[in-house]
């Protein structure tokens, strides 16, 4: 992320680490690599991801469990949910700003919709993008969210938003700086983008195999790189924190304005 060329080889995988989704790669051969002046972790490998969230990603991650898994992570207590401690750290960071707004949100990247969910539940207008219709149709039926299909790199913005959302999103594509940079489009003047990363430094205390590391993760990040990375954007990091999610992810979860 910050460009430099002081690369650490971290690990050589020759099989799917335990608890990562099986997508079909053979043979399977990755690595990852640390970077000595950012520690920006990156995954290096030959495998073709970009195609992925196109045809087999639902159906690997989800199968046929779309509506199961909806209703089992909505029924969590609060203590036990990342989505509604996420839903809580927005609300009162947004609080803390002050009114004048409108909650209005666009989460990008939507999967099953439990954060656009939340976020109706609390009021907000919501609009959820994901690039797989069968995600956009279980959303669209399961939430009271509004739904579109699509890349959202190339989709026009229909309206603008207060608060714009990307969680566990930006590290599964490549042009990531350029995705985060698009939101600006859509966000209102004052308006914020919440983004939500996996913690490459504090995940691998715990070693490289951990889920922050799978391989349909381009990377993880650091404190230093998730700031370059909100600055290559054209954003301003107002907070960056990292926490350890009730589900036992390590998270870099951060608030950005315009610059």
């Amino acid at each position: 992320m910050c460009d430099g060329a002081a690369l650490a080889l971290l690990h050589r995988f020759d099989a799917r680490p335990e608890g990562e989704n099986d997508f079909g790669f053979m043979p399977y051969r990755r690595e990852l690599w640390r970077c000595g002046a950012c520690g920006h972790v990156i995954n290096r490998h030959d495998f073709p991801l970009d195609r992925l969230y196109a045809a087999s990603y639902v159906d690997a991650v989800y199968g046929a469990r779309m509506e199961q898994d909806f209703a089992r992570i909505m029924a969590l207590p609060p203590e036990r949910s990342d989505n509604r401690q996420r839903l809580n750290r927005v609300e009162a960071y947004v609080a803390a700003r002050g009114p004048g707004l409108p909650r209005r949100a666009l989460d990008v990247g939507a999967g099953l919709g439990v954060f656009p969910a939340a976020l109706v539940e609390a009021g907000w207008d919501c609009l959820a993008i994901d690039p797989d219709p069968r995600a956009t149709a279980h959303i669209e039926t399961h939430t009271r969210a509004t739904a579109r299909c699509g890349d959202f790199a190339a989709l026009p913005p229909e309206r603008r938003f207060a608060l714009v959302s990307f969680n566990k999103v930006l590290e599964h594509v490549r042009p990531m700086v350029t995705m985060l940079a698009r939101s600006k489009e859509w966000l209102l003047p004052r308006g914020l983008v919440y983004v939500e990363l996996p913690d490459g430094e504090a995940a691998l205390e715990a070693g490289p195999a951990r889920e922050e590391f799978f391989v349909e993760h381009f990377c993880a990040f650091s404190l230093a790189s998730f700031a370059l990375l909100a600055l290559k954007a054209g954003f301003r990091a107002e907070r960056v924190e990292r926490i350890r999610e009730p589900s036992g992810k390590y998270t870099l979860f951060g608030f950005l304005s315009a610059a």
